[in-house]
C-alpha cells in the first residue's frame, strides 16, 4: 500500500523539499533525455536512489501494478496497422521509451511516499508555493496521501468479501458494477466524515510548520539535482 513507512534510509533523513526538488529535478532530465542510453543512465540512478530511501525495486513496481498494463499498451496500439503491414515494429519505439520513462518517475515517486511524513510533504508544498494558494495545495496534497492508502484498504476489503460469498464466480461486469459501487459509496462517506472532522478542528491557513532543517545530506542531493538540472539543459546529442 503506498503509504508512508517509518525508517532510517538515507531519504528518511532528507528535508521535504530537497526531496521535491530531486524528483523534479529528475524529470526533467528524464524529459530532456529519452534516447536508450539517457534512459540506461537514469536507471542506473533510479535503482541508486531506490536503494538509498530503503524501496526495493520490486515495491515500487508492486505500488503501480495497476498502471502496469497501460504502460505496456501503449506501444502494442502504436505498433498496430489496419492494413498491411498490419504491424509496424518501430513505431513502438518511441512510445515504449515514453512508456519506460514514465515508469522510472512512478517509481521515485513511490521512494517519496514511503519515506515522507504527510505533514511535512504539506509543509513542503506551502513552502514552495507562498500564501494561501500554497497552503490550499498542501491541503490537497495531504488529503490525498491520507485517503489515497484508506481508500485502497476499503476497495481490498470489498473485494475480499466479494469472493468470501463468491462473487469471483459472477460475471466480470457483475463484479465491476459490484467494486464500483461499493468504493463509491465509501468514498462519499468518508468525504462527509472529512468534512466533519475538518471543521472540527478549525482547519488553519497558517498553521506551525513541522521541524525542519537541512545537514550535509541535504547538501549532496541538491548537488545531484543541480547536477541533473545542467544535464537536463545540456545539448541533446550529447548523450
Amino acid at each position: 500500500m503506498l503509504a508512508y513507512d517509518p525508517g532510517e534510509s538515507a531519504a528518511h533523513r532528507l528535508d521535504a523539499r530537497t526531496k521535491l526538488l530531486v524528483q523534479t529535478a529528475f524529470a526533467a532530465a528524464a524529459f530532456a533525455h529519452t534516447t536508450p542510453s539517457g534512459l540506461a543512465a537514469l536507471t542506473a540512478l533510479a535503482v541508486v536512489l531506490l536503494a538509498g530511501s530503503a524501496t526495493p525495486v520490486r515495491t515500487a513496481l508492486a505500488e503501480f501494478r495497476v498502471v502496469l498494463p497501460l504502460l505496456a499498451a501503449g506501444p502494442i496500439v502504436e505498433a498496430l496497422r489496419l492494413g498491411a503491414p498490419w504491424v509496424e515494429p518501430t513505431a513502438a519505439v518511441a512510445p515504449a521509451l515514453a512508456s519506460y520513462r514514465s515508469l522510472l518517475l512512478l517509481g521515485l515517486a513511490a521512494a517519496y511516499v514511503r519515506t515522507t511524513p504527510v505533514r511535512e510533504s504539506e509543509a513542503a508544498v506551502s513552502w514552495l508555493v507562498p500564501g494561501r494558494p500554497g497552503r490550499l495545495l498542501g491541503v490537497g496534497v495531504g488529503l490525498v496521501f491520507r485517503l489515497l492508502p484508506v481508500l485502497q484498504a476499503d476497495l481490498a476489503r470489498t473485494r475480499e468479501a466479494m469472493r468470501a460469498r463468491l462473487g469471483d464466480e459472477r460475471p466480470l461486469r457483475d463484479r465491476v458494477r459490484i467494486v464500483t459501487t461499493a468504493g463509491l459509496n465509501r468514498v462519499l462517506g468518508r468525504t462527509d466524515r472529512l468534512a466533519v472532522a475538518l471543521r472540527a478542528r478549525c482547519l488553519s491557513w497558517n498553521p506551525t510548520p513541522p521541524p525542519s532543517s537541512l545537514d550535509r545530506g541535504d547538501a549532496v542531493a541538491a548537488a545531484l539535482a543541480a547536477g541533473l538540472l545542467a544535464w537536463a539543459v545540456w545539448p541533446a546529442g550529447a548523450v
